[in-house]
C-alpha cells in the first residue's frame, strides 16, 4: 500500500511566523549585514510577498548574497543562534501535535517552501520531518554563491519541485493533503486531494471558505 504525502508550508503555518523574513531581521540585529539599508529592502520584500508580487528572482540575489561572505563552519555557527533565538520559538502550539498524527497515520511527511534550503534545512531535522523541498541556493566547493541552483519553489514553482521530488522518491499525489496559510500557495492547494488552510491570510481564508476547505488554527 502506498503511503500518502503529508505536505505542509512552513512560514505562518508551522511556525507561528516567517523564518525568512525572521532571517534577515536577526542578521541585521547581529550586525552581519548594514542595518538601515538590508533591514528597509528585507522588510519591502516581505511586503511584496504578503500582496503576491514577489519577484523571487531578486529576493534571491538579495537574501543568499550574506552567505556568500562566510565559510560553512561559521555559517553553522550563526544559524544555531538564530534557530536558539528566532525559530524555536515560533514554533506553533499545535504543530508538533499536528506532526505526530501524520506519523502515527503512516503518512510521508515533506515540508514545500519558497524560504531557501540554507534557512530551512536545520528547521526540517528540529521538527523531525525527513523531507525538505525548499528553494536551492547553489554552492561551489562548499561555499554559497548567492546564486539559485535550480528554480525558486514558489506559487506553481512548488508543483514543479514536488513533481521532480516525487519522480526521485517514487511518490505521487493521489489522496495528498496540504497545509498553508498563504494565497500564494493556491496552485498547489488546489491540487491536492485535501488542502487545509491553516491560520490564513485574507485571501486563502475568502478562498477556502468558498470552496468549503478545512480552516484550522496551529496558534
Amino acid at each position: 500500500m502506498h503511503s500518502r504525502l503529508a505536505l505542509f508550508d512552513l512560514d505562518n503555518t508551522l511556525l507561528a511566523g516567517d523564518s525568512d523574513h525572521g532571517w534577515g531581521e536577526f542578521i541585521v540585529k547581529q550586525g552581519l549585514v548594514d542595518a538601515d539599508d538590508y533591514g528597509r529592502k528585507n522588510d519591502a520584500f516581505y511586503q511584496d510577498y504578503l500582496a503576491g508580487s514577489l519577484d523571487m528572482a531578486a529576493y534571491a540575489e538579495f537574501a543568499l548574497a550574506p552567505l556568500t561572505q562566510y565559510s560553512a563552519t561559521e555559517l553553522e555557527t550563526i544559524h544555531a543562534q538564530f534557530m536558539h533565538s528566532t525559530i524555536i520559538p515560533m514554533i506553533a502550539a499545535k504543530t508538533q501535535a499536528l506532526l505526530d498524527q501524520h506519523r502515527q497515520a503512516g503518512d510521508v511527511l515533506v515540508i514545500v517552501t519558497a524560504t531557501n534550503d540554507f534557512i530551512t534545512t536545520p528547521i526540517a531535522q528540529h521538527l523531525g520531518i525527513p523531507h525538505l523541498i525548499a528553494t536551492p541556493a547553489e554552492r561551489i566547493d562548499g561555499r554559497y554563491t548567492g546564486k539559485l541552483s535550480a528554480a525558486p519553489c514558489f506559487k506553481a514553482g512548488k508543483i514543479d519541485n514536488l513533481n521532480a521530488w516525487m519522480e526521485q522518491h517514487g511518490h505521487n499525489i493521489e489522496g495528498a493533503c496540504f497545509y498553508s496559510d498563504s494565497h500564494n500557495d493556491l496552485p498547489l492547494l488546489e491540487l491536492v486531494a485535501e488542502p487545509i488552510a491553516v491560520d490564513p491570510d485574507t485571501k486563502l481564508k475568502a478562498h477556502a471558505q468558498a470552496k468549503g476547505w478545512p480552516v484550522i488554527s496551529l496558534r
